[in-house]
């Protein structure tokens, strides 16, 4: 236990200054809010690289892209699963992949085009392709194009081999297990056509390139550990690069309501959506009422 402390020895100082570096190379902050989360990850990531001091950490972190990469890993490490908020992907189901299948089901080809923003190990894009492969009327007609990025690319190595556990996979159901996976022992592996529809690339949204125009992208509890400037600045980007009418989808405790972006909010469910505007017409502050009865 002693030995244990020893490893942990660091200043307040200290871990300010490794803060300020996180936040001017990647973007993240970890604010006042998540103070206790920071301190304890960093005194673990010591521990278990048996770095003795501080001062220590970071000369490597300032020295070492690889250590620097390493110390992130840790930080940003959280458990996820297949299909995590069930009624965001029967949103994306039962209004928005039907809006967009009328909307483009005379165009050749047909292209759907969509971005999960912080994919970590890629239980997100997946399910997004299993949705659209069981939902989408003809799906096999259309092109496809699922970007999938991260941080992480330890996260995007694990989420390209396309290996679950069970654990991750509780709430796939038996017919979607058996049409979109193979049994290896006591995990699953995504099968070849699905794994065609989804592309893996490391990206810091912090310093995000343009990708083209998309017709849905999915960010969800990513921009939480960005500043609110950085935050604004990343959902400009964001409508910029969606189509007229398509969606944004972000994480429940993420609002947009304070954001001067023309989106429209469109409740649907126990969801709520951002949707650019299609035509002219803008709809400022009120938000529209969708499949909700």
């Amino acid at each position: 236990m002693m030995k244990e402390k020893a490893t942990a020895a660091i200043t307040e100082y200290e871990l300010d200054e490794i803060r300020t570096l996180i936040e001017r190379r990647s973007g993240i902050l970890f604010d006042a809010s998540r103070e206790r989360f920071f301190s304890t990850r960093v005194r673990e990531h010591m521990a278990a690289k048996h770095v003795p001091h501080g001062t220590d950490l970071l000369r490597k972190i300032r020295g070492s892209n690889v250590e620097y990469d390493a110390l992130i890993e840790r930080l940003l490490t959280q458990e996820t699963s297949f299909f995590r908020y069930p009624a965001v992907f029967e949103a994306l189901e039962k209004k928005v992949l039907p809006e967009l299948h009328m909307k483009k089901f005379w165009e050749t080809p047909r292209t759907l085009r969509i971005w999960s923003a912080g994919c970590a190990t890629g239980e997100e894009p997946y399910s997004i392709a299993i949705t659209i492969a069981d939902a989408l009327m003809f799906a096999d007609a259309w092109n496809i194009e699922i970007l999938a990025t991260d941080i992480s690319k330890h996260a995007l190595k694990q989420a390209e081999s396309g290996v679950y556990s069970r654990r991750s996979l509780g709430n796939v159901s038996p017919r979607q297990l058996d049409t979109h996976f193979s049994a290896a022992g006591s995990e699953s592996i995504v099968k070849p056509k699905l794994r065609r529809m989804v592309s893996f690339a490391p990206m810091n949204l912090a310093q995000a390139v343009y990708l083209g125009r998309l017709d849905i992208i999915f960010c969800m509890n990513v921009m939480i550990y960005f500043s609110e400037a950085r935050r604004n600045s990343l959902i400009q980007h964001f409508y910029e690069y969606l189509e007229p009418g398509g969606y944004l989808f972000v994480g429940h405790s993420e609002s947009l309501s304070n954001i001067p972006v023309n989106f429209e909010s469109v409740v649907c469910g126990d969801c709520i959506l951002y949707r650019k505007p299609a035509g002219e017409m803008v709809y400022r502050g009120a938000a529209l009422v969708e499949g909700a009865l």
